[in-house]
């Protein structure tokens, strides 16, 4: 444990400057607070705000971050608050205290809920200083590296996934990578020893084989070097266990096929000379294809620049190179860290706080106004940190990081949000593409927008962005409850109607509280969801009275209004509110013409069906669910929604050409075919055919059945 006169002699040796009567009184503040409390090691509580301390002072940061280490746990663990703390050190150092403060005192549904409550809190205060980002981050460092000293192996594999899943990623982003090393090789130690071990042992049985391999490889880069008279200075590193592992899971290989365990960094003094040195690199050696990566034109969204290549290299090892220059190994190393102005009282450099390495924060902050709960902030949260990168670019040449796999709807709200929701097509470098097209690193894209869009559920099956979703999400969940508040208003209506009662706000009003809902909007919306029976309401506003039905009795709708299906613009429906959400069952392909009835279904809104769909019958004990719809308009429209049949055909060559043939001729479009069954004479298709109506249909089948290679045709049920 570091002593007193050590941490400040410590932070005096980079910042002279250092106000070393506060750093004493911190000392001495957070040794009383904590007093005799002991950690599960046994030693002094005092001793791990220390260690936290000496972690940072490796980073060279500033008098207010050593103050806030020391006295990170004190208002979480101790009496000490937080205007004593703002009394004492300012409110400079009671913010940062803060905002490291865990929300203890707070009771949460479950421990998953009290997590996410924390990191949003946590991320709140990181947006607006990043120094809360690097008193967590060692803090967490140095309790992973005691994480052994825990007793339930539980609490200690659930801290394990938290550093792997929330803090590593942290420090990857603000360019911390030894930190972020360390993290993820202390996790892995914990949560998958075994791997670790055997990793290990095969690293150090590569060692004693090398027989000074890295020396000599080293020496032979030097005299490249010097040869080409480039001052340089070559290092050689071994990858961790933990990054090995993930290429041996990644590629599916094992620990003998990989050939790259050791990278080696060229540090140059110009950018000019990193070039230089590539095409030394290059022209002595054979290029690994694929394995160059430029990062210094491209920087990545941490700041982090260099030249990366691989190349078979001397004694024909295969061997990668990382080539940067002095400052660029600086920002690697250290990260946001290095970007401390101390020369100036310590304060971050306010040009880069709004600077592309904080774009993720800005994106992370959009993500918590559009979760609708902190669980789900924290699933896209993971969703934005863990990603491999594609690097596009928009026509001014800004360039937008995103997700490996993204698509053009995730460059969409990348850019703005505002921009995601009126997206309607996309220019990939020039051409038109599909907005779920997956991009590559490099391409230009321009979005097209329309202030008449809105986003679409549909997108949700495709973006990989934490932030795309969480945006679309919201919009779908606000536009779901409108439509669940209209209809459940409506079956309210009937309800109270059939008992021979009045619906009013106020009588709603005072089932609130019974049915735990906030409002009466809310209260309407559970009920449009099925999640609660008008039937419910009704006897929960009037207790004595029993409300008597029959079974088999259908729901009607007292204001029918037409709709249109809101995917096909097909023919109109009676029986539904204005704007409730439909959409026709899967399992029985209602056409215009079919006798039909509609389910409302929860997280759907109202599904119709055929009257004799098989089910139907699941539904029998909630007549509140069915509506009693209809077909409006029968023939008058010329959209076309989907039949399924079940046809039999002769396994000859052209059988599918002739089949395709006659759907077309008759006016039909195949929308979907699939192989049931395959024999040697006959195959078994599931054929899906765009068509007007049931006559329509009628026609096709017709036409179908007189075909000589076809030898049954049927309407598919269920």
């Amino acid at each position: 444990m570091l002593r007193q006169f050590a941490l400040v002699e410590k932070v005096k040796s980079y910042d002279p400057s250092a106000d070393e009567d506060a750093i004493n009184r911190a000392y001495v503040y957070a040794m009383k607070m904590h007093g005799s409390q002991k950690r599960a090691s046994g030693d002094p509580y005092f001793s791990h705000p220390i260690e936290v301390a000496g972690i940072l002072t490796d980073y060279n940061v500033d008098t207010a971050t050593i103050i806030t280490a020391l006295l990170h746990d004190t208002i979480e663990d101790t009496d000490a608050t937080y205007d004593e703390i703002e009394q004492m050190f300012g409110n400079e150092v009671a913010r940062l205290v803060d905002g490291v403060t865990k929300l203890t005192r707070i009771n949460f549904v479950s421990d998953k809920a009290k997590q996410a409550e924390n990191f949003r809190k946590f991320l709140l205060a990181m947006s607006e200083d990043i120094r809360v980002l690097l008193v967590k981050l060692a803090d967490r460092l140095h309790n992973m590296r005691t994480l052994s000293y825990i007793k339930k192996p539980e609490s200690r594999a659930r801290i394990a996934m938290e550093t792997m899943d929330i803090y590593a990623p942290l420090a990857e982003r603000i360019g911390m990578d030894e930190i972020k090393s360390q993290l993820e090789d202390l996790a892995f130690t914990e949560l998958n020893s075994e791997a670790r071990r055997s990793v290990v042992r095969r690293l150090e049985f590569l060692r004693n084989q090398g027989d000074g391999l890295v020396d000599r490889i080293i020496d032979e880069l030097n005299t490249r070097m010097l040869d080409n008279d480039l001052v340089a200075k070559v290092h050689g590193r071994e990858k961790s266990p933990y990054s090995i592992w993930c290429k041996m899971q990644q590629h599916d290989v094992g620990f003998e096929q990989l050939s790259d365990i050791m990278a080696f960094r060229i540090v140059v003094d110009s950018v000019e000379d990193c070039y230089r040195a590539l095409g030394v690199v290059h022209g002595a050696y054979r290029t690994v294809p694929g394995r160059f990566k430029d990062y210094i034109s491209t920087p990545k969204p941490n700041g982090y620049r260099s030249l990366h290549t691989g190349v078979f290299g001397p004694e024909n090892h295969r061997i990668e190179l990382q080539i940067r220059t002095r400052d660029m190994h600086i920002i690697a190393e250290s990260g946001v860290a290095a970007h401390w102005n101390y020369k100036e009282g310590g304060h971050p450099d306010a040009a880069r706080r709004d600077g592309p390495q904080y774009r993720w924060l800005r994106e992370l902050l959009e993500i918590l106004e559009n979760a609708s709960n902190p669980e789900e902030f924290l699933e896209h949260t993971k969703l934005e940190m863990f990603k491999d990168q594609v690097f596009a670019f928009t026509p001014r040449g800004e360039l937008i990081s995103l997700p490996s796999g993204a698509t053009p709807v995730d460059f969409a709200y990348a850019v703005h949000s505002e921009i995601g929701d009126r997206c309607v097509g996309s220019k990939i470098n020039g051409r038109m593409m599909p907005l779920r097209t997956r991009l590559r690193n490099g391409d230009q894209v321009e979005i097209v927008t329309s202030k008449a869009q809105t986003p679409s559920p549909t997108w949700d099956r495709f973006v990989v962005s934490g932030k795309a979703r969480a945006r679309i999400r919201r919009f779908v969940r606000l536009q779901e409850r409108d439509q669940y508040h209209a209809l459940g208003r409506s079956i309210l209506q009937r309800a109270f109607k059939e008992s021979r009662n009045e619906l009013s706000d106020k009588a709603l009003s005072g089932v609130l509280q019974t049915f735990s809902q906030p409002t009466i909007e809310d209260l309407c919306a559970q009920v449009g969801a099925g999640h609660i029976t008008g039937r419910a309401i009704v006897e929960g506003v009037y207790p004595r009275l029993k409300i008597t039905e029959d079974e088999d009795k259908i729901v009607q709708i007292s204001n029918p209004k037409t709709r249109k299906d809101p995917q096909k613009g097909g023919v109109p429906i009676t029986g539904l509110i204005p704007g409730m959400a439909m959409h026709y069952a899967g399992c029985c392909h209602p056409l215009p013409g079919d006798r039909i009835v509609g389910i409302v279904t929860t997280g759907k809104g109202v599904t119709i069906h055929t009257i004799d769909c098989e089910n139907l019958a699941q539904y029998q004990d909630e007549p509140e669910r069915w509506l009693d719809v209809a077909w409006d308009s029968i023939g008058s429209s010329h959209q076309s929604h989907v039949a399924r049949v079940n046809v039999t055909v002769l396994n000859e060559p052209g059988t599918l050409g002739d089949l395709s043939t006659v759907i077309a001729k008759n006016g039909g479009n195949i929308s979907n075919l699939k192989v049931m069954d395959r024999q040697t004479d006959f195959f078994v298709l599931l054929i899906d055919i765009e068509v007007k109506d049931v006559k329509h249909l009628s026609d096709v089948i017709a036409a179908l059945r007189a075909s000589t290679k076809v030898n049954t045709v049927d309407r598919a049920r269920g």
